[in-house]
């Protein structure tokens, strides 16, 4: 044998063995990231920020940095690790390389780094029938965002990876199903959350844009679940955004909180509102509510650095933003949302805001109901309005629920 062919071979031999090194260590990177799949979520809220600003697009994103950062020699040399990012799609999901995106059925939105062309903003889509252990998996129906025109149920099972995650907040970015009926009753569709530890109320109507967190009772599975009625002609469509809270993240929903608003200004309404009456009949025959029957939940807002009191108010632009008992019919429209159809006799449908003030006088009770709320202050904290509504919504004639803006007030400067 000749020294050049000696030589070769050599040559072939080491380019062989270190060709098969890369690939063990790229293998073994993209098995344990999916053995831990959900990226840490200890720093969300300038994201969760701009979701209560907008549902329907973040402009500020939560970064995280990964359990297991990444090493890819073959791309470049430097550490990779998986953010949360904004896709060209404006959904959010996970920055990771094209190979893994593809490999857990994401779908690969424009690239997400500069270390390396292969890394790309991952997007986790899943509709009927699917689960998923994957944070910011989006949960639409078949076809979104073309309408749903088929009936029976829609699911999605949300397993938590392990038992560092305690919450899933669910927002609604696009959530459209038939109606309740006058009565309030979700009876044609029905969104319904089972599985946590916490307890979400059966919702349909008009709900995009508002969220609700479910607490995760250990590694159990949350089942999400919309049913239609294909009987009944509806252009129903949705789009829910999935988000696993880490038990230390400092975002966490307080306990009794179905709905937490990080913004120090916003807004909160009941389910189904809409400016517009209801064109169902109640079981009397008269124009039924818009809110949903049998409710009781809490509506929190987290606290700003150097708050000391926060004020709620209706919506200067719709005089039907506090309606939640008596007969709308029946009252002179120019008095909605005045002190004349205020009430705080309230044992049916009523908020609560604890130890409320209206004009700097403490007022003789916490609830509020009737056809008319005006601005109202409390420096009770935590900042909580409960939602709560009966059974019975017969003589709740044309009501349309809540619609309230909310400002947090700075501590006077001594």
């Amino acid at each position: 044998m000749s020294a050049h062919t000696h030589s070769t071979r050599i040559l072939a031999i080491v380019a062989i063995f270190f060709s098969s090194y890369i690939v063990g260590i790229y293998s073994a990177a993209r098995a344990s990231h999916q053995l831990a799949p959900l990226n840490a979520t200890h720093n969300e809220s300038s994201s969760l920020d701009a979701v209560d600003a907008k549902a329907s697009s973040e402009t500020s994103l939560a970064r995280s940095s990964s359990r297991n950062p990444r090493w890819f020699p073959f791309y470049t040399i430097g550490r990779f690790s998986n953010d949360i990012c904004l896709g060209n799609n404006l959904l959010m999901g996970t920055c990771m390389i094209n190979g893994e995106c593809t490999d857990n059925k994401g779908v690969a939105a424009g690239s997400c780094s500069t270390i390396t062309n292969q890394a790309v903003c991952c997007i986790y889509q899943r509709t009927c029938g699917a689960s998923t252990s994957y944070n910011n998996t989006y949960f639409y129906n078949s076809n979104y965002p073309a309408p749903y025109a088929g009936g029976g149920r829609c699911t999605i099972v949300v397993n938590p990876p392990d038992s560092t995650i305690c919450q899933l907040r669910i927002d609604f970015m696009a959530l459209s199903l038939a109606p309740p009926t006058g009565d309030g009753l979700c009876t044609t569709d029905a969104l319904t959350i089972s599985g946590g530890a916490s307890q979400v109320p059966t919702i349909c109507g008009e709900n995009s844009g508002q969220h609700v967190y479910v607490d995760f009772n250990g590694v159990s599975p949350i089942t999400i679940s919309v049913a239609t009625s294909a009987g009944y002609t509806f252009n129903r469509n949705w789009q829910l955004q999935l988000r696993m809270m880490a038990c230390t993240s400092a975002t966490l929903a307080p306990s009794g909180c179905l709905q937490y608003h990080m913004a120090s200004s916003g807004n909160i309404a009941s389910f189904n509102y809409v400016s517009a009456a209801s064109s169902a009949l109640n079981s009397i025959g008269v124009q039924g509510t818009r809110q949903l029957a049998s409710l009781r939940y809490g509506i929190c807002i987290r606290k700003a650095t150097g708050i000391c009191s926060i004020t709620y108010s209706q919506v200067g632009s719709d005089t039907y933003s506090f309606t939640m008992t008596n007969d709308v019919g029946a009252v002179d429209p120019t008095l909605l949302a005045t002190s004349a159809v205020q009430s705080q006799d309230c044992t049916t449908d009523y908020i609560i805001i604890p130890a409320p003030t209206q004009g700097g006088i403490n007022m003789p009770s916490d609830r509020f109901c009737g056809l008319g709320l005006v601005p109202t202050t409390t420096s009770a904290k935590p900042f909580v309005v409960y939602a709560v509504t009966d059974a019975n919504e017969e003589m709740d004639i044309s009501n349309r629920g809540f619609y309230l803006a909310y400002s947090q007030n700075a501590c006077p400067v001594l």
